[in-house]
C-alpha cells in the first residue's frame, strides 16, 4: 500500500482539496457556501494583500466575526496563514474588555473584521480591515501561485480560553498542531457516514475551531447553523440529511426541553458529539433515545490539550460514565505524587499530545504547571473502571470541601438532571461556618418551580447527606459564556443578590 505523507499546514491541505475537487462545496452557513475552489482564491488573494500591506512573518492579525460569516472568517482564517501571519480567532460576541485584552496580549499587527465592524477599543496603531477589501486591493495569481505553504514548526494561531476563572488566556499552535490528524489520502477522509455534518459553535472557541478544520479535512460538507434555535438546528438536520450533530451539553438540553425534534426525520443521523464542557448523564441518555440509529460521543479535549483528545463512546447500559475510551495511550490518571493511580482510584488527568504541544503565550511559570513535556494537565479529577470507563469526577477548581468530605459537583448536577421537572441545573461551593464549605445549586425548571421538599426528596434516593444542596435557587437560565459554559462565579452572585435586602 502507498502511504501518503500527512499535509505540514492547514494551508497545504486546502491546496490539495482544491486542486482535486474544487467545486465541492466545503461549508454553508446560511444562504452562503463556500467550495474549496473559491476558498483557495480567495485566501490567497488575502494572503498577497496582506503581504502588500506589510504584515510581516509572524505578525499576529485578529479575526472579528460572528455567526453569519464564517464563509468569510474561513477565507480569513486561511490568508493569514498563508501570507505568514498568525491567526487571532475573535468572537463578535466577546465583551469589549475581554476582546481589548486579546487584541493586546497577542499583539495584533491588525484585525480583520465582518460585517459587525472591528472591535471596539481598538488602538490607533493596530489597523483594520475586511477581508473583502484586502483581498479586492490584492494583486497577484489567485490560485496561490508565488506564495509558499507555511513552515510547519512556525506559528500559526493564538486562540484564547474561555475566561471562566478570569482572563483569557492564549494559547499558542503551529501549523503542524493544527494539521496533525489530517490526511492528503483521499481514501480516508473522516466522517465519510455523512454527507453533511452540523454545528452552532461560536468562531473563536475551540470547538469552533475544530469545526472549520473539519470542513477542511471530512469527507462531509461542514454547515454551520448562524444562530443555535432548537427549531432553526432540527429543521437543518432534516433538511441537509445531516450524518453528524455537534453540540454543547447547552445547546444538547436546549434542544431535547424543546419539541423540535418531534416528527422530524432523524434516520440520517450516525454521530451526535458533545464537546467543552461534561454533558450531564441523564442528558447522554436522553439523546441516545432521541437519535436510536446515532452513537453519542463525548469528545474529551481543552484548547491546551489539542489536537490530544479522548474520544469516550457512551453506553446506555453504563449511564453513570461518559463513556469507555476509544483507546487510552494517550491518557493518564496520576495520584498526589504523580504516579498513576491504581484502576477506580480518583487522581488528577493528563492528556499526551501526539505532536509538537501548545504553549501559553508569554506565561512560563503557567506552563510548568500545565505541559509536562507531551503531557498536558487537563484540571480535571477523573477515574477509570475495572471495566475501562472513564468517570470524570469534577474541574478540580470546583470540588467542594465540606467537612471531611470532597463533593463532585458533576455528581450533584447528574442527579438533578435526572428529575423530570428540571431542564437545567449548576451546583458550586458555598462558605460554610464549621464545615468549610456546602453545597448550592441554581436549577432552571422546566415548567413552574419544583416543591423543594419533594426535590430534596428525590435527590436523597441518588445522594449522600453531605452531597445534598444546601441552598437552592431556581432561574429561568443558567449564566453561560459563548462557548456554553457554565461561569460559576456569576451564580455566586445570584445567591448574593438574593440575600440583598
Amino acid at each position: 500500500m502507498i502511504r501518503v505523507a500527512p499535509p505540514g499546514s492547514l494551508i497545504e491541505l486546502l491546496v490539495h482539496r482544491a486542486a482535486l475537487h474544487p467545486d465541492r462545496v466545503a461549508l454553508r452557513n446560511g444562504p452562503r457556501a463556500l467550495d474549496f475552489g473559491t476558498w483557495r482564491d480567495r485566501a490567497a488573494a488575502l494572503a498577497h494583500g496582506l503581504l502588500a500591506r506589510g504584515l510581516r512573518p509572524g505578525d499576529p492579525v485578529g479575526l472579528r466575526y460572528g455567526s453569519t460569516g464564517w464563509t468569510d472568517y474561513a477565507v480569513a482564517y486561511c490568508g493569514v496563514q498563508w501570507a505568514g501571519g498568525i491567526a487571532v480567532p475573535l468572537s463578535d460576541r466577546l465583551a469589549p474588555a475581554a476582546a481589548a485584552h486579546i487584541v493586546e496580549d497577542s499583539r495584533c499587527a491588525g484585525v480583520l473584521h465582518g460585517e459587525g465592524g472591528p472591535p471596539p477599543r481598538l488602538p490607533a496603531e493596530v489597523w483594520q480591515a475586511t477581508a473583502e477589501d484586502t483581498e479586492t486591493g490584492a494583486t497577484g495569481a489567485g490560485d496561490g501561485d508565488g506564495l509558499p505553504l507555511p513552515d510547519p514548526s512556525a506559528p500559526a494561531q493564538y486562540l484564547y480560553t474561555s475566561g471562566t476563572t478570569g482572563l483569557p488566556k492564549g494559547v499558542r499552535a503551529t501549523h503542524a498542531n493544527l494539521a496533525h490528524g489530517c490526511t492528503l489520502d483521499e481514501r480516508r477522509r473522516p466522517l465519510r457516514h455523512s454527507r453533511t455534518f452540523l454545528h452552532s459553535f461560536p468562531i473563536g472557541t475551540n470547538a469552533g475551531q475544530t469545526m472549520l478544520v473539519n470542513c477542511l479535512d471530512t469527507a462531509a460538507t461542514g454547515v454551520a447553523a448562524p444562530q443555535f434555535t432548537p427549531l432553526r438546528f432540527a429543521r437543518l438536520i432534516e433538511e441537509h440529511a445531516v450524518g453528524s450533530v455537534f453540540l454543547v451539553p447547552a445547546t444538547a438540553i436546549e434542544l431535547l426541553a424543546s419539541t423540535a425534534l418531534d416528527r422530524r426525520d432523524l434516520s440520517t443521523v450516525k454521530l451526535v458529539g458533545s464537546t467543552a464542557a461534561a454533558l450531564p448523564q441523564p442528558v447522554a441518555l436522553r439523546l441516545s433515545q432521541a437519535f436510536p440509529d446515532a452513537q453519542i460521543v463525548n469528545y474529551y479535549t481543552s484548547t491546551e490539550a489539542a489536537p490530544a483528545q479522548i474520544t469516550l463512546l457512551f453506553d446506555p447500559d453504563h449511564p453513570d460514565s461518559p463513556g469507555r475510551p476509544a483507546a487510552l495511550d494517550h491518557l493518564r490518571i496520576t495520584d498526589s505524587e504523580g504516579r498513576p493511580a491504581v484502576p477506580g482510584e480518583p487522581g488528577e488527568i493528563w492528556l499526551r499530545s501526539p505532536t509538537v504541544p501548545r504553549a501559553y503565550l508569554g506565561a512560563p511559570d503557567v506552563d510548568t504547571e500545565v505541559f509536562r513535556g507531551r503531557w498536558v494537565r487537563m484540571g480535571d479529577i477523573g477515574r477509570l473502571d475495572a471495566d475501562g470507563y472513564l468517570h470524570l469526577l469534577d474541574r478540580e477548581r470546583d470540588v467542594i470541601k465540606s467537612g471531611a468530605h470532597k463533593v463532585s459537583t458533576i455528581q450533584v448536577e447528574n442527579a438533578l438532571h435526572a428529575h423530570p421537572d428540571i431542564a437545567d441545573a449548576a451546583a458550586f461551593g458555598i462558605p460554610h461556618p464549621v464545615l468549610g464549605s456546602v453545597v448550592a445549586a441554581v436549577v432552571v425548571p422546566r415548567h413552574g418551580e419544583p416543591d423543594t421538599t419533594r426535590l430534596r426528596a428525590f435527590l436523597l434516593d441518588r445522594l449522600a447527606a453531605h452531597e445534598l444542596p444546601a441552598r437552592i435557587l431556581f432561574r429561568a437560565t443558567l449564566p453561560r459564556n459563548e462557548g456554553g459554559k457554565v461561569l460559576k462565579r456569576e451564580l455566586h452572585r445570584l445567591l448574593d443578590d438574593e440575600a440583598t435586602p
